[in-house]
């Protein structure tokens, strides 16, 4: 039995961004961390038929010398606490660092999927920005957009279906997993 997976983003997928300018950024530090309210129950449903939730995110705050890796594993520990995820892959690199980690770069999906032996053909990535929608065609993963509205570019790869939540998006998969395995 292969194991199979859902990959997430962090930011604008299992926790408010702080939007500026049309622009998700993450929360700086823990008292801002707000957790959708369906993110629970969502990923309740995901795990319950399977699936291993991984968390791939870029955290390039890191490199710009903006926020604190302490402060980034203390955010993903509080949604650890309160959501069933599995593990938190970081990139805490920025584009000029040219790392094979930083989406849409699929380093941290790959890296993932050899320590898990996970099936990436059976397997989905479910990101609000293009970066995590290119990473998962990179990655050879079915993708989710959650689209919030966000004023920047859309994916040089189109996304296998698009919703705007976490819900939407676990709905989708959870039809597609049911339609495959009839």
């Amino acid at each position: 039995m292969s194991t199979e997976a859902v990959f997430l983003d962090r930011d604008g997928v299992l926790n408010l961004p702080v939007v500026r300018e049309g622009r998700p950024y993450p929360p700086a530090m823990l008292a801002q961390l707000e957790i959708y309210p369906d993110a629970a129950a969502a990923l309740t449903r995901l795990k319950q038929a399977g699936y291993l939730l991984i968390v791939v995110t870029n955290q390039p705050d890191v490199a710009r010398g903006t926020q604190s890796p302490e402060a980034v594993d203390a955010i993903n520990a509080a949604i650890g606490a309160r959501l069933p995820i599995d593990e938190f892959l970081v990139c805490g690199h920025d584009d000029p660092d040219d790392c094979d980690c930083r989406k849409p770069k699929a380093g941290l999906v790959l890296r993932a999927a050899a320590a898990y032996g996970i099936d990436l053909r059976r397997s989905f990535l479910i990101g609000d920005r293009w970066r995590d929608i290119d990473c998962g065609a990179s990655a050879g993963v079915r993708t989710v957009l959650i689209d919030r509205q966000y004023r920047e570019r859309a994916p040089a790869n189109p996304p296998d279906h698009v919703t705007n939540s976490l819900t939407g998006a676990a709905d989708w998969i959870l039809s597609v997993k049911d339609s495959t395995s009839a």
